[in-house]
């Protein structure tokens, strides 16, 4: 009588348990990648935000050369400075210049607490040395503005921290955007 060897086909347990432990600390590191990726994407969209709403203001202060040349842009602006006028000036009819700017600052502080998270902003225009007496002429906003603005923009993003005993915690870091440019 002759003894035949059998071969063996297909995998052992081991082999499938092994195999299925690599494959589980790829899909951990892959959803890893997928939060850092998502969290730093809307980081990336928060800062547009900013981006956007600076051009904003910077085009809302050049098209009102006076209330730049009086001052009247400079301040602090966050959500709770959101409440319109109470001439909108939605038509020209009686709406003066006061009420353009405070319209103007509303607006842009609406958009603010819309697009940005627990934001708060300050806009200040300064002129140049010797250039801080305004004259009749400045105050129609006949020559361009000697100086220069900043707007600067801080509001809280997520922050998820990993302690050292493994579990997350919550936090909020603030973010600051700021430009300077000449009107």
């Amino acid at each position: 009588m002759s003894i035949t060897q059998r071969r063996s086909a297909g995998f052992s347990l081991l082999e499938v348990m092994v195999a299925l432990a690599i494959f589980s600390v790829g899909l951990l590191g892959l959803g890893g990648l997928l939060v850092v990726s998502v969290k730093t994407n809307h980081s990336a969209y928060n800062r547009t935000q900013a981006t956007f709403l600076a051009q904003s203001m910077a085009d809302r202060i050049r098209a009102n050369r006076q209330g730049l040349w009086t001052d009247r842009f400079n301040g602090n602006y966050s959500a709770a400075t959101a409440t319109p006028p109470g001439n909108t000036c939605e038509t020209t009819a009686g709406c003066s210049v006061n009420d353009m700017i405070l319209r103007e600052r509303a607006m842009w502080s609406a958009q603010l607490a819309a697009f940005l998270p627990n934001v708060a902003a300050n806009v200040n225009c300064t002129p140049v040395a010797g250039g801080s007496v305004v004259t009749s002429q400045q105050q129609e906003g006949d020559p361009p503005f000697n100086g220069l603005c900043t707007i600067r923009m801080t509001w809280s993003e997520a922050n998820v921290d990993t302690n050292q005993d493994s579990t997350a915690t919550s936090s909020r870091r603030d973010q600051t955007f700021a430009w300077v440019f000449q009107p």
